[in-house]
């Protein structure tokens, strides 16, 4: 080897420190620039997730507690806690301190109009709108149980940023065992 070979490896090899160097330093800006927005995706995407869950457990609920109740004639109100005590189960393992609820069971006069025969509602205003719309659905004498459940969804990461969600399902069904769903000891509507 010459002279002038052995004087350019170092020269190459500082060179290629160099660029190292400034491909991390690069690297580091870029990391710094794009963590908070992948950060902020992150926790976005894990409160939409857990709120597309929480309206499904909304809809189960609803579902759950209407089915139960149309599967007798009559009910009582201790039956009927063990219903929603079902419906409730739909939440698990979450808090169901913000779930609300309002059954009624509805029958249809001669005119095709619903008159609440019994309602029982807490933690939420009574749904009257989604009685009303029962409206002509059914012959008179037939009945209808209308439940209405609701959730409100903190968002866990973004609060600071959306307030809690309200969510609501509407669920209609018709008595299997009889045209109307009667309870003995339920407030009535």
């Amino acid at each position: 080897m010459t002279m002038e070979k052995l004087m350019e490896k170092p020269a190459n090899r500082f060179s290629l420190r160099r660029y190292a160097r400034e491909e991390e330093a690069t690297a580091l800006i870029e990391t710094v620039i794009l963590m908070p927005v992948m950060i902020s995706l992150l926790m976005g995407c894990f409160d939409l997730g857990q709120g597309i869950l929480m309206n499904q457990k909304t809809i189960g609920a609803s579902q759950i507690i209407g089915d139960l109740i149309t599967r007798d004639e009559t009910v009582t109100m201790g039956r009927l806690e063990d219903m929603i005590t079902a419906g409730e189960m739909a939440f698990e393992p979450y808090s169901t301190a913000t779930f609300g609820y309002d059954i009624a069971s509805v029958e249809f006069d001669e005119d095709g109009e619903p008159v609440v025969l019994w309602r029982v509602t807490e933690n939420m205003d009574p749904n009257d709108d989604a009685v009303a719309s029962t409206e002509d659905i059914g012959s008179p004498g037939e009945g209808v149980v209308v439940v209405t459940s609701i959730y409100k969804y903190t968002p866990f990461f973004s609060h600071f940023v959306v307030d809690e969600i309200n969510m609501k399902e509407v669920a209609f069904l018709r008595g299997r065992m009889s045209a109307t769903i009667t309870c003995n000891d339920c407030p009535e509507g």
